[in-house]
């Protein structure tokens, strides 16, 4: 009988875990809660059910990207073959997974700008004009034009 697959949607409860096998591939381990709902017609508005713990592990590429990519409370889709049940928990062993986009934004990889993007740009210093040969600016409490000519001719 092939194992049963499930999609389970619920929030990453606790850290990744994740180690690697004596041949280097990477193993991760992190705990599942899906919370069902239930529309309660009495009161008018849904109510939370019993949560449903699942115990997920990962291979390979996806449990490297999982370790670096999941941490507590993010809410998460996962598709996935039922291994066993034990101690309350539900054991599954993950074909794919993805965060879940209801409740917050992710970025890839490739909708991230560059780093360069996000060095701080510097203007080059603008050009100082000489002291003698300064223009009045017409500027409240700036000097008049005479002044920098009398200025630059000794006050002769």
């Amino acid at each position: 009988m092939a194992p049963s697959v499930t999609h389970v949607t619920g929030t990453v409860a606790g850290g990744v875990e994740v180690r690697f096998t004596q041949d280097g591939i990477a193993v991760c381990r992190f705990r599942l809660t899906e919370t069902p709902t239930q529309w309660d017609a009495t009161a008018q508005k849904w109510r939370d059910l019993e949560p449903i713990p699942y115990i997920c592990t990962a291979w390979r590429d996806l449990a490297s990207n999982a370790a670096e990519s999941l941490v507590d409370g993010v809410s998460v889709l996962v598709k996935g073959r039922i291994t066993g049940a034990k101690d309350d928990s539900i054991y599954l062993s993950i074909d794919d997974l993805g965060i879940s986009l209801r409740r917050r934004i992710a970025y890839t990889e490739t909708s991230l700008p560059s780093p360069i993007a996000a060095r701080p740009v510097t203007a080059p210093p603008a050009p100082q004009p000489a002291a003698a040969s300064r223009p009045s600016t017409g500027r409240p409490g700036s000097p008049p034009a005479w002044w920098g000519q009398k200025q630059s001719a000794n006050w002769s």
